[in-house]
């Protein structure tokens, strides 16, 4: 295996917290900038880059008042002869946040960036530089190439609790020297409002970092705007976005829980009754565009979220909506269905582009479980959410367009797929086989759950077998909603070999303890 030195990695990260601790956050925790603000611009809400690829990436960063955002990027730490590049004006209209998308720079190398926030008015009035790190993606295919993946933060009335260190999981991450970060979705959890303390089943209390936004359900713009300020009040998140590159997706809280287009929200519920879904998706969709740094969303909130993500010839990643395009909840017991939960158009995209790719490992980000059943029963209706609804016969419901794809894989003998998800709060390894399943026609193939990041930990979800999956691995907790406090935080790790071409898989706890290891061998249908 070729290791890769890390150039000035941890000295980079030292100086961006130190900029960060002299960027403090507004007065008022998780507000918006006020505008009588003295001195000079400040961005105490960090960095974040994203979606990098051999030659390209984003970086975001968010003002404490309007300034004009600039970007100087260096091959070293002392930012000699730096390049620059002129950003966005940022402003009230995108809650003062931006990206500025860098081209042309160098393959397979650690680079060193930071932010300058100027004054408008007196472009000599630049605030602290912030700064962060990212390795571009190789060209080359002897150059290993390493992420990790989870979801699900700040869920279930779980937020940043101090004593435990906050988003502690974010810290080993880190130390795992990942590439990239991604994100499997459930990015905030705009319908769980977070109260002050909770108390634990053995008597201790559960501390929460509060604001007003995260004190009700979010139905406003700046509603959903404060729910992803929230997460960034986090220090370890912060240093981790400063050191590690992202790759965002989303899923359903988001927006709601479980929510479909065109649905409408009934009585009894926190939401006024009559709230259409679509709406509620509008408002969180502008803000996920300006709180991350996305290729092909951020400054564009009507952008499309599924995407590929080209990470050198080792890996691409083929990071999937299993929610804008989906068809409403049912019992999903229906003979024919052409909508299915990625709609037509974007599994023809998946299909066309899987047949492109040239990676040695494709890796299909799934932000939903493939053979894992989710219900969602309302008023007592046997609804169902994700792909699976339990009747292990032939594919009904949206099984029928996770088959269709799964034969075009076969019969285009497709090689080096890979399933990653999160959304079911435990972590577990699925291994799907035609010979167990009621469905014949595609090659064996891995699923692989982790999560959550910080949120409440569930018991594992029953398996459908119209896929034939075998639970070779599972960690989950015996009781609904555990804090993190008690533990059953959890993210994935995937290392690819640069001189073999192996992938292997690593489910890990959220101190970093590795749980279950898979190997699994380049240039292969199926394995």
């Amino acid at each position: 295996m070729t290791h890769r030195p890390l150039p000035g990695r941890r000295s980079v990260l030292r100086g961006s917290l130190a900029a960060s601790a002299a960027l403090t956050l507004p007065t008022t925790l998780g507000a918006a900038p006020a505008f009588a603000l003295s001195g000079r611009p400040r961005a105490g809400w960090g960095v974040q880059a994203g979606d990098v690829t051999c030659d390209s990436g984003l970086v975001w960063v968010r003002s404490d008042r309007p300034a004009r955002m600039i970007v100087e990027t260096s091959a070293t730490e002392s930012f000699r002869n730096p390049r620059r590049w002129h950003g966005p004006l940022l402003g009230a209209d995108s809650d003062f946040t931006g990206t500025t998308r860098l081209r042309g720079l160098p393959s397979g190398e650690q680079l060193h960036y930071r932010v300058l926030l100027a004054d408008p008015d007196d472009p000599r009035r630049t605030g602290e530089p912030v700064t962060g790190t990212f390795r571009t993606a190789p060209v080359k295919r002897r150059q290993d190439v390493k992420f990790v993946w989870s979801g699900d933060l700040a869920g279930q009335g779980w937020g940043i609790n101090e004593s435990i260190g906050g988003y502690r999981i974010f810290d080993a991450m880190a130390k795992v020297n990942p590439d990239f970060f991604l994100c499997s979705g459930d990015n905030i959890y705009a319908d769980g409002p977070i109260s002050a303390t909770a108390t634990l089943p053995d008597g201790s209390v559960y501390r929460n970092v509060t604001t007003e936004e995260k004190s009700h359900v979010a139905t406003t713009l700046d509603d959903y705007r404060g729910n992803f300020r929230y997460n960034l009040l986090d220090q370890a998140l912060r240093r981790f976005n400063a050191q590690v590159p992202n790759i965002i997706q989303w899923d359903d809280h988001e927006v709601r829980n479980n929510w479909y287009p065109g649905e409408v929200i009934g009585t009894g519920t926190p939401y006024p009754a009559g709230t259409k879904l679509d709406d509620l998706a509008l408002r969180s969709r502008q803000a996920f565009s300006e709180y991350f740094p996305i290729s092909t969303v951020s400054g564009r909130p009507d952008g499309r979220i599924y995407r590929k993500v080209g990470h050198g010839p080792l890996l691409d990643v083929f990071v999937l909506d299993m929610r804008t395009y989906r068809n409403a909840n049912s019992p999903d017991n229906q003979t024919t269905d052409p909508v299915g939960i990625l709609g037509r158009e974007q599994l023809e995209w998946l299909k066309r582009e899987l047949a492109r790719s040239r990676a040695v490992w494709k890796v299909i980000a799934n932000d939903m479980p493939l053979g894992l059943v989710v219900p969602d029963p309302v008023e007592g209706k046997p609804n169902f959410e994700a792909v699976a609804q339990g009747d292990p016969g032939a594919p009904l419901g949206r099984e029928l367009q996770i088959a269709e794809l799964l034969r075009f894989i076969k019969h285009r003998r497709i090689t080096g797929t890979v399933w990653l998800t999160a959304d079911v709060h435990h972590t577990s390894a699925q291994h799907y086989d035609p010979s167990r399943a009621a469905f014949k026609d595609f090659e064996p193939f891995w699923e692989f759950v982790s999560g959550p990041l910080n949120a409440g930990a569930f018991p594992a979800n029953a398996l459908d077998n119209t896929f034939g999956p075998d639970r070779v691995f599972v960690k989950a907790p015996t009781t609904a909603n555990v804090s993190p406090a008690q533990g059953y935080q959890f993210f994935g790790e995937v290392d690819i070999d640069g001189d073999s071409g192996e992938l292997t898989v690593r489910l890990r706890e959220y101190d970093g303890t590795v749980l279950f290891t898979q190997v699994l061998q380049p240039g292969r249908v199926g394995q």
